[in-house]
């Protein structure tokens, strides 16, 4: 049997779950250096997002958080999802990337994001990112990344086409949720000793996840189309 060594640590149990904080010294050194570079170079970032991302960043990675996300694939499911819908929207903030002309248009970057966030949940994939700690942080990166640049294009672009790859970014998540949420089989084989301890079977792990994937996430970007319409709308109406 393959022995799994996730970066995050071996699967907790629900008794010991809360104990388990991951103070790799790395992890820490990088977040030390991050927020005393944010604070040197403040004039240069927004900070109350980069304060907010910087706390996500040590709640994802350091927190007891991360280690329940060995156990069970539907804490690793919101995990990713963290990655991007809240730390790469706030890094899109504290960055103004907005502001920046990054290559590649908005259509390209839907299909990158989406393609990434497929990619990184393929079985294979998934399960080199559980057992490989550079494959972990290829992941983490690759996922907040391509969101952070797709975000950042969705604000610039004219409301149709930030609604239209909103939409899209909703459908290929909520694909990936289906899948998963419908699938005869448990997918993940680093999961399948680690989710009975908590109560679940492999299998049932796998449906809730898919179902986080293709309810509350989809609704997040949903949620953003309409907004994006709804000021269009405002904008246009005379006053």
């Amino acid at each position: 049997m393959h022995h799994w060594t996730p970066y995050c640590g071996q699967a907790p149990i629900p008794t010991e779950w809360a104990a388990h904080w991951n103070l790799a010294p790395e992890l820490l050194i990088g977040l030390i250096l991050l927020s005393g570079a944010a604070y040197l170079y403040r004039d240069r970032f927004a900070m109350p997002p980069a304060v907010c991302a910087i706390a996500l960043i040590a709640f994802i990675f350091v927190s007891p958080f991360c280690a329940l996300g060995s156990a069970l694939f539907t804490v690793r499911i919101v995990h990713d999802l963290l990655l991007a819908v809240v730390l790469a929207p706030l890094a899109v903030a504290a960055f103004r990337l907005d502001r920046k002309d990054i290559p590649g248009s908005l259509t390209v970057w839907t299909i990158i994001h989406a393609f990434t966030f497929w990619l990184w949940h393929a079985p294979v994939l998934y399960a080199e990112a559980m057992s490989s700690d550079l494959a972990f942080w290829a992941m983490q990166v690759s996922i907040t990344g391509t969101a952070a640049i797709w975000w950042a294009k969705v604000i610039r672009a004219p409301a149709p086409s930030a609604t239209t790859a909103l939409l899209a970014t909703m459908v290929a998540m909520g694909a990936l949720g289906a899948l998963l949420t419908f699938s005869g089989s448990a997918l993940y084989a680093p999961h399948w000793m680690t989710t009975q301890a908590w109560g679940l079977s492999p299998l049932e792990d796998q449906h809730i996840a898919g179902i986080i994937m293709w309810a509350p996430a989809s609704l997040i970007y949903l949620l953003a189309a309409m907004v994006i319409l709804y000021r269009s709308l405002g904008a246009r109406l005379p006053a």
